[in-house]
């Protein structure tokens, strides 16, 4: 009987100790390397060539550098960065991203700035600052409870169906909109005990081409799509206007799927009550974008999908996805050329 080759695998991305072990202990096939490095030529070229697995944040390597390169996992959900990357040449090179595994963080960052929202959190925060008693405050911050309200979630991925198992206790009504309606259940990661599934926790679903008929509905609208072709502007000066009066909107997609100035708009002529954006379409914000002005807006840099827990949970995908990848069965979240992510 042949001997099994090794298996080369590359990390760019440091792993807790613990999670190295449980990686390596998969076969004794597997043989780790670590280098934290930021740009390809900082990686010897004997390492690049006998690469097979490569885990890595944003370094992507040229196509020439890897001869035996067969699948990168990447260490995050968005990979929209890779759009005219050569690695997309490769046809037999399995590209896989790290969807669901920040879901319960930013599920629980969307849960935060639907209630600092509806609570009116920044207004009150501001009058702390002016150490304020107002006498008229049971009419300046009145509520928008969540509890009973209707939540529209654009698009209906690992972070959305986290976000939807979350709103369960508050009874509410759950609307979303995505690209294939005919199958509810989610065909990614899931982390145990978390997200939805099968598909069960949604009142209705739109297709994406019913957007505007959805967000009518809606007392609090949350983003979560990936940036694609297909999303780029995708919530603009018509989608927010068909948003219901007085309503909220969150956005922790990608920068580029709202219109920000169309959304600076809806902000100023209050036809938004408020807003929590956590992405934009040039990071870091520059110091005199209107958006750091704007009214009842929540901006925060980027942070939603932080969590100290991060590497450990990217770390059981990446090992779910390694047992598959030695069985030679499909990946979990592979990148579709068709859809671009």
């Amino acid at each position: 009987m042949a001997t099994q080759q090794n298996i080369e695998v590359l990390t760019t991305v440091p792993f807790p100790e613990a999670v190295m072990q449980q990686l390596r202990g998969l076969s004794p096939r597997i043989r780790i390397t670590f280098n934290p490095a930021t740009k390809s030529e900082e990686i010897a070229s004997d390492i690049w060539q006998r690469t097979e697995v490569l885990y890595t944040d944003i370094l992507v390597p040229d196509l020439a550098q890897v001869p035996n390169l067969k699948w990168v996992q990447f260490h995050y959900a968005g990979i929209d960065f890779i759009q005219g990357s050569d690695l997309l040449n490769r046809k037999e090179l399995k590209i896989t991203s790290m969807s669901g595994a920040s879901a319960i963080q930013e599920g629980e960052y969307i849960l935060m700035m639907l209630l600092a929202l509806g609570h009116h959190m920044k207004d009150l925060t501001l009058n702390q600052e002016k150490a304020e008693w107002p006498a008229d405050r049971w009419n300046r911050f009145v509520p928008v409870e969540l509890t009973g309200s209707t939540v529209g979630l654009v698009g209906y991925g690992s972070i959305s169906r986290e976000v939807a198992r979350m709103l369960q206790p508050f009874n509410v009504k759950v609307l979303s909109a995505k690209r294939d309606v005919l199958h509810p259940e989610d065909r990614g990661y899931v982390i145990d005990g978390h997200g939805d599934p099968g598909g069960d926790y949604f009142d209705r679903l739109y297709p994406i081409e019913a957007l505007k008929s959805m967000l009518k509905e809606c007392d609090y609208v949350v983003v979560t799509l990936p940036l694609t072709p297909a999303t780029d502007g995708l919530i603009g000066e018509e989608e927010l206007s068909a948003m219901k009066p007085g309503a909220y909107l969150v956005h922790i997609s990608r920068g580029g799927v709202v219109d920000e100035k169309a959304l600076l708009n809806a902000l100023t002529e209050k036809r938004l009550a408020g807003a929590a954006v956590d992405v934009f379409s040039q990071e870091p914000l520059p110091p005199d974008n209107p958006l750091w002005k704007a009214p009842n807006l929540i901006l925060t840099p980027h942070v939603s999908g932080f969590s100290p827990r991060y590497k450990e949970r990217a770390g059981i995908m990446f090992a779910e996805n390694l047992k598959r990848y030695l069985r030679a069965e499909p990946l979990l979240n592979e990148y579709q050329p068709e859809r671009h992510y």
